[in-house]
Formats: C-alpha cells, sequence, structure tokens
C-alpha cells in the first residue's frame, strides 16, 4: 500500500503522486535559475492535441521586477503567504493549433496546459521543491499587464519554494497546512456510461 503523511492510496501508484501537495508555507531560500528551468523541462514533455504544445509560461524570481509584477495580481489572501515564494508563474494556453499547417480552434487548450502543470508539479516535488496553483488572482490585469496576446487564456498562476514551518502563516493558514485526502476512484470512474443522478 502506498502511503504518504496521511494519505493513502487504494492501489499501488508511484510515491511521487502522494508526495506532491501544494503548501502554502515557504521558506523564501532562492530558487537557481537551472532548476527551475529543469521544473519548466518537464513542462516541455506534457502530451497535447496533435502535439501543440499551447501552455506558455511568464515568470518572475523573487527579488526581481517581474516577480513583483506578477505577485501584485495575486488577490491579498494569496499575497499574504505566496511572498515567500521563490518563483511566482501565470500558465496561459493557445486557444489555436495548426495540425498539417491549418490554424484552427483547439478543443483541449485548457487541458493540455494542465497537463504541463501537472508536470511541473511533479518534477518540482521530485527536486525537493514545491509547487501551489491558484486561480486566485486578477486574470484580466494578468492578461494586460503580462502582455498576453488576443489569442491566448490565461489559466493559473503558480507559486513555487522550499517548504518552511506552518507557523509562519497567517493564522487562518496554519490548521490546512498538510496534504489533503481524495476522493476514491469509485467516485470518479465509470465503466460504460455517467452514472444516474
Amino acid at each position: 500500500m502506498t502511503s504518504f503523511m496521511g494519505r493513502i492510496a487504494d492501489y499501488p501508484v508511484n510515491k511521487l503522486f502522494l508526495e506532491r501537495w501544494s503548501p502554502r508555507a515557504f521558506t523564501g531560500e532562492a530558487i537557481p535559475h537551472d532548476t527551475l528551468l529543469t521544473i519548466f523541462e518537464a513542462a516541455r514533455w506534457a502530451p497535447s492535441s496533435y502535439n501543440s504544445q499551447p501552455w506558455r509560461l511568464i515568470y518572475g524570481l523573487a527579488g526581481t521586477p517581474a516577480f513583483d509584477k506578477i505577485f501584485e495580481l495575486l488577490v491579498p489572501a494569496n499575497q499574504g503567504w505566496a511572498k515567500n515564494a521563490a518563483a511566482l508563474v501565470v500558465i496561459a494556453s493557445k486557444t489555436t493549433m495548426s495540425p498539417r499547417g491549418t490554424e484552427m480552434p483547439s478543443y483541449s487548450h485548457s487541458f493540455d496546459a494542465g497537463a504541463a502543470w501537472q508536470n511541473i508539479g511533479l518534477q518540482a516535488t521530485a527536486l525537493g521543491w514545491h509547487a501551489h496553483g491558484m486561480v486566485g488572482f486578477d486574470i484580466p490585469r494578468a492578461t494586460a499587464e503580462l502582455g498576453v496576446p488576443e489569442g491566448y487564456r490565461v489559466e493559473a498562476a503558480v507559486a513555487i519554494g522550499k517548504q518552511g514551518d506552518k507557523s509562519i502563516l497567517p493564522e487562518p493558514y496554519q490548521a490546512m497546512e498538510a496534504p489533503n485526502a481524495r476522493n476514491p476512484v469509485s467516485s470518479f470512474a465509470f465503466e460504460g456510461s455517467f452514472p444516474p443522478a
């Protein structure tokens, strides 16, 4: 049985899937640029429809104007903990693709960008870092201020950092600072058809 910090898998999976979680307490330790690029390299190898690779990553390292620009887009509740992240990233996806040279709408651009985000989260964990995805930020401002062009959709923001002690978090978040559980496979996997309501 695979387990990690109270998480127990019902079926045998790689322990990395249980070890990946989204802490808010970060130490403020700087991430080496090459380490961040290694995390992004994992995103590069995510699957996508027609190999369209629609994800785009806009990032800033702590202590830089790029970090500050992304940080200012976060809602105050997320700013309260993300200030100690080593890097902030905004993920966007291209809403069209060009299989065989013909541009057409991409039905799965968000789905594909989600696969890239998953690879980011897993690679960060494998390297001893953590990634915390969020939608608590000003998406219209992000689109404008980060120069996201027409034909792209801003999907999410991500904070990356080394896990710190939960005591550094604002009070409401301290009690939540632990890996959470998941619904069982039987709640989302159905043979043959969707179950009746």
